[in-house]
């Protein structure tokens, strides 16, 4: 019977992982298991860094961004002795059962511990990004796009007043999910998300009529859109291969495009991180509570290698395995829907 468990958030911070770990904490109290929380993702557990976790550092959490544990993407599989000092770390502190709050990285890492070493882990699906199969929703999502809903307002307002096309860039390297919902919830003119190839031309064409019969337009465009022939400069990969660094974004040389083709003044904003941090809304703050309790109950049931995953109304287990084999990125089903608004 297990007795001892840690818990862990890796990767980007979003809201909802406090609600999550506050989720797991309280569970875990009704099977009298002892709790530890890993600082600094994968890292801490790398290093050695647990610390056990009180009621009183988790009983006002829910309405926190970021997460009280830290967070890191440093990736053990590419560290020379990660594994090692990973099971040396859970041996010393006699932990038997992680439960790892992340998105695909995180998630992968944990499944590949799982299979691979046969550490008993389960996971709760973070991402802002809603990439993760296996479940409806991630929480931090809705956060993320209720945030970039509203910056959208914003510069539709300035836009509307000083008649400029006005694009807005979001988060999303190889999904766009947050900027299709971005665009369909603030009523922009057009999106453009990685899925779909672009056709420059059309676009054009739309914005320019758009402009012409209300004197502004409005783009949302997520930041993993590739412009034809254009490129956005070097790039800096991450331990699991990922983009962190463009020097020049993809809403800088939309703009500019635009701007040449259309002849329209147009102005361009990237809303960043801002996106991560801030108060989670309700849905991720209920989210993250299911997903902890129930992350805990798989733990209590000897479900390794699941995880708690949104399928309808309810929380369920889902294999691991099935939530990291591939990304969940918009389907044409979703994008047919979002062309009913270019009009």
């Amino acid at each position: 019977m297990v007795k001892k468990i840690a818990i862990l958030t890796g990767g980007g911070d979003c809201p909802g992982l406090n609600p999550t770990i506050r989720g797991a904490f309280y569970r875990a109290q009704d099977y009298q298991y002892e709790v530890f929380g890993i600082q600094d993702g994968w890292k801490g557990l790398v290093k050695g860094e647990l610390k056990p976790l009180k009621i009183e550092q988790v009983r006002e959490i829910t309405e926190q961004g970021g997460t009280i544990l830290g967070t890191s993407r440093l990736n053990p599989f590419k560290l020379k002795d990660g594994i090692q000092n990973i099971k040396k770390t859970l041996e010393k502190y006699q932990i038997e059962a992680i439960l790892a709050i992340g998105g695909e990285d995180t998630l992968g890492v944990a499944n590949r511990l799982f299979e691979e070493e046969g550490i008993q882990v389960v996971g709760a699906p973070k991402t802002m990004d809603n990439d993760l199969c296996g479940t409806d929703y991630t929480f931090g999502f809705d956060s993320s796009v209720t945030r970039a809903m509203e910056a959208m307002k914003s510069l539709q307002d300035t836009g509307r007043s000083h008649h400029r096309v006005m694009i807005l860039e979001v988060m999303g390297r190889h999904a766009g999910w947050v900027a299709l919902f971005t665009g369909l919830a603030s009523g922009a003119d057009w999106t453009l998300i990685p899925e779909v190839e672009i056709n420059i031309e059309e676009m054009c064409l739309h914005i320019k009529e758009i402009y012409n019969r209300y004197r502004y337009a409005s783009i949302v465009v997520s930041e993993g859109v590739s412009l034809p022939g254009l490129e956005t400069g070097e790039e800096e990969l991450d331990q699991f291969g990922h983009m962190i660094l463009r020097k020049r974004g993809i809403g800088q040389l939309l703009a500019d495009l635009i701007e040449e083709k259309t002849g329209i003044e147009t102005r361009y904003a990237v809303i960043g991180h801002m996106q991560r941090g801030g108060t989670p809304t309700l849905f991720d703050r209920i989210l993250g509570l299911r997903c902890g309790v129930t992350a805990i109950d798989l733990i209590a049931e000897a479900k390794f290698g699941y995880m708690a995953a949104l399928q309808g109304n309810e929380v369920v287990g889902v294999p691991l395995k099935e939530a990291v084999q591939k990304l969940k990125i918009v389907d044409s089903r979703w994008w047919k829907f979002a062309q009913v608004f270019f009009k």
